[in-house]
């Protein structure tokens, strides 16, 4: 979840309206009331606290985090029928644990099962029944990631619910399967599928043997999978603002099939006709658009903007923002956009770690379609639809053959005259130069002989200047 600037304008709901996410909490659970609003302190941005690796903390990448607005359960939204593989609940269908149930699954919470850390708090590794959902022994059953606020985070109930709200409804192959939750006195926590292969923000960016730098075919597939999780967001009637695009954001599973986590800062789109939503500032520097920022109107495009920074983060391997590079490199979007709008520069933008293993019209265009994405003007922006169905022609485009090496050009040349009549010319071809071989054959019988070699399919002729001799090659 990101970290904050400001609150929102709307007053959170009563703890005791937890009933309505769809399992009503036991007494005992009832959650306490919102805290005061405060001014909260700018930090560094870290990864999702479910992803299977310790989140990393980016030079000069400081995040805007907010707490976010609590909403009132509503009816389920109807979809495009471009995503019908994804739905939105009338209320969240989730279990309802005991924090004692998940002091148990993550072994008392040890050090040594947490996952990563947040703004909201740590994450811990655990293992439940698939069937019933209880807790079992390390090891046994259905691996679980189990985030547990941190009491001294402001950011707190809001976010809480906010990912009960909006994560627990929505369902989609491109979205963390939110499993449930739990509140009791101070405690909250949320319990999420286990995703294996951490964030992209890892595999882009930790160096080491776990995270191995990942192909131009693969991360196109990332890509696509979370441009499809952002369009379904975007597709309902009462469109979904993610708010919070980051790679930290996008998880993976053990096929490396992307979805997007941490639900904390979403928001309802604009209603009624208006265009656009005006809160105040949340997000994360360098992913949050730059009308956004300036004045608060948060535009269902202005999604369409982080997901060009993190597009463009894929394509370059660098990081949106990073004080450790030279100064004018500072802000990766602001110095990459001469390399993305000039072919001849942008083979020098491009991640070194593909070793150039990438079709170059296919760099070409996702430049074109990154460029797209972080227009100033949200209007000149493609909608998620249209960055889904780029990326998808993008993804056709493959790395045209190269030829055989050398060796294996000259043994397709010798095979062209291995049929049955090639290989009786050859046969003949092969006793007349032994016939000829140290008769004193004029320079002219030789270069015909040669010629007439050549077309029986004989891949070359070396010829002996001195000893007036030739052999097949």
């Amino acid at each position: 979840m990101g970290n904050c600037l400001g609150s929102e304008e709307a007053e959170l709901e009563a703890v005791k309206n937890v009933g309505c996410h769809g399992a009503a909490a036991p007494a005992r659970a009832a959650l306490p009331m919102a805290a005061p609003e405060r001014e909260p302190s700018m930090s560094s941005s870290s990864g999702h606290p479910s992803s299977s690796s310790s989140s990393s903390r980016s030079r000069g990448s400081s995040s805007m985090s907010s707490i976010a607005t609590t909403r009132s359960c509503s009816s389920g939204s109807s979809l495009a029928a471009a995503y019908p593989e994804g739905r939105i609940l009338e209320a969240p269908n989730l279990r309802v644990f005991t924090f004692g149930e998940l002091r148990s699954a993550t072994r008392n919470f040890k050090p040594d099962t947490v996952l990563g850390e947040g703004g909201f708090g740590r994450v811990y590794k655990g293992w439940v029944d698939e069937k019933t959902m209880n807790p079992t022994r390390s090891g046994i059953g259905m691996v679980v990631a189990v985030k547990k606020l941190n009491p001294e985070s402001v950011q707190g109930l809001q976010e809480w619910q906010s990912e009960v709200n909006f994560l627990g409804r929505l369902s989609h192959p491109n979205l963390v399967r939110l499993l449930g939750y739990c509140v009791e006195e101070r405690e909250l926590l949320l319990v999420y599928e286990f995703m294996p292969k951490g964030s992209l923000e890892n595999h882009l960016f930790r160096k080491g043997a776990s995270f191995e730098p990942i192909s131009w075919n693969l991360r196109l597939r990332i890509a696509i999978g979370a441009a499809r999780g952002l369009a379904f967001l975007h597709s309902s009637e009462k469109q979904i603002i993610y708010r919070d695009f980051k790679a930290s954001n996008i998880l993976l599973d053990t096929n490396y099939n992307a979805k997007l986590s941490d639900f904390g800062l979403a928001k309802n789109g604009p209603t009624g006709g208006d265009s656009h939503v005006t809160t105040r500032v949340m997000g994360t520097y360098g992913y949050a658009a730059p009308e956004y920022v300036a004045t608060g109107h948060l535009y269902v495009k202005s999604d369409v903007y982080g997901f060009g920074v993190v597009l463009l983060e894929m394509l370059t391997g660098l990081r949106a923002l990073d004080t450790g590079r030279p100064a004018q490199q500072h802000n990766l979007v602001e110095w990459s956009k001469p390399y993305l709008a000039d072919r001849r520069k942008l083979a020098r933008l491009v991640d070194p770690r593909l070793e150039g293993q990438y079709p170059s019209k296919a760099a070409l265009q996702a430049a074109q379609l990154t460029l797209r994405c972080l227009e100033g003007d949200p209007r000149s922006r493609p909608s998620m639809a249209e960055v889904v169905a780029a990326l998808e022609e993008i993804e056709q485009i493959k790395v045209r053959p190269k030829g055989p090496p050398r060796g294996q050009r000259t043994t397709a040349r010798r095979d062209r005259g291995t049929g049955p009549a090639g290989r009786r010319g050859a046969a003949a071809a092969t006793a007349s130069l032994r016939r000829a071989r140290g008769s004193a054959a004029d320079a002219s019988w030789v270069v015909a002989f040669a010629a007439y070699l050549c077309f029986l399919g004989s891949s070359s002729v070396r010829i002996d200047d001195e000893k007036g001799q030739m052999g097949l090659v």
